[in-house]
């Protein structure tokens, strides 16, 4: 009969062996410090580059502030300007408008007579200061006015709508701002009401048969693709080559008057 728990082998009881679980566990420990201790394959990670070395203060302040700041300093300048101008008009808009005219003006009649006086005689600075008075007290106004009236009377920028704007400037502003162009100058010039009657029968259509040919084009771009509020700015940069023109057209000597000359010419046979 066998006992419980043992073998039986012959007439022997053999008591059972037990294996320890902890019998295996040196073996293991050895295997895995074996293990770790084995030089690893994967590469190591490249030595990171020195830093370089710190720049002295003497260079640092004779070559940053020579280049880095500069172009920051004349961007902000131009955007300053552009911004100063714009605040201007939305606070003081006629004002504004009326300063820009004049200097515009200005620069205009000086060029005019640069080009058309001949070299022994000097600048007529009387006659810049009228252009100038004139771009201030009537073409920056009116100007202003008429644009806003445009965009209230025809709102619309589409191409129709262009075309009457371009088509009432031509036909409405552009005579009427002529004759007040050449009554204006000739009247600070002295001239009497006949003498200014004459002399709008001797200029005033080939000067509008003039800006037919050199206004439509400048409208068409005013018009169109700038806001009511920089129209002015942009009529007037436009006019600089007009006023060349109309400076030059003013400053003709003033025409006869077919009454004096009839007097003149009935003294003459008398004597």
């Amino acid at each position: 009969m066998a006992i419980a728990g043992a073998l039986h082998a012959g007439s022997r009881i053999l008591l059972p062996i037990r294996r320890s679980p902890s019998s295996s566990a040196p073996w293991s420990h050895v295997r895995a410090h074996l293990h770790s201790s084995k030089p690893s394959s994967a590469p190591l990670p490249p030595t990171p580059p020195p830093p370089p070395p710190p720049c002295s203060p003497a260079l640092s302040s004779r070559f940053i502030p020579a280049f880095a700041p500069t172009t920051r300093r004349s961007g902000s300048i131009g955007s300053g300007v552009v911004a100063w101008y714009l605040g201007s008009i939305e606070a003081r808009p006629v004002l504004t408008k009326s300063i820009t005219a004049a200097a515009i003006f200005t620069v205009a009649d000086l060029t005019s007579q640069m080009i058309t006086l001949p070299p022994e005689e000097s600048l007529d600075l009387t006659r810049t200061l009228r252009m100038a008075s004139y771009g201030m007290l009537l073409s920056g106004p009116s100007l202003h006015f008429w644009f806003n009236f445009l965009s209230k009377a025809v709102p619309k920028k589409d191409l129709l709508n262009t075309f009457k704007k371009m088509f009432l400037g031509q036909a409405v502003y552009g005579p009427i701002i002529n004759c007040v162009f050449f009554s204006y100058n000739a009247g600070l010039q002295g001239e009497t009401i006949p003498e200014i009657i004459a002399r709008l029968k001797r200029d005033i259509i080939p000067t509008i048969k003039s800006g037919l040919i050199y206004w439509p084009f400048c409208d068409f771009i005013t018009f169109k693709f700038i806001p009511v509020h920089l129209q002015p700015l942009v009529s007037n940069s436009f006019s600089f080559l007009w006023t060349i023109y109309i400076t030059y057209m003013a400053s003709l000597k003033k025409p006869e008057i077919e009454g004096s000359q009839a007097h003149s010419n009935i003294r003459m046979t008398s004597v």
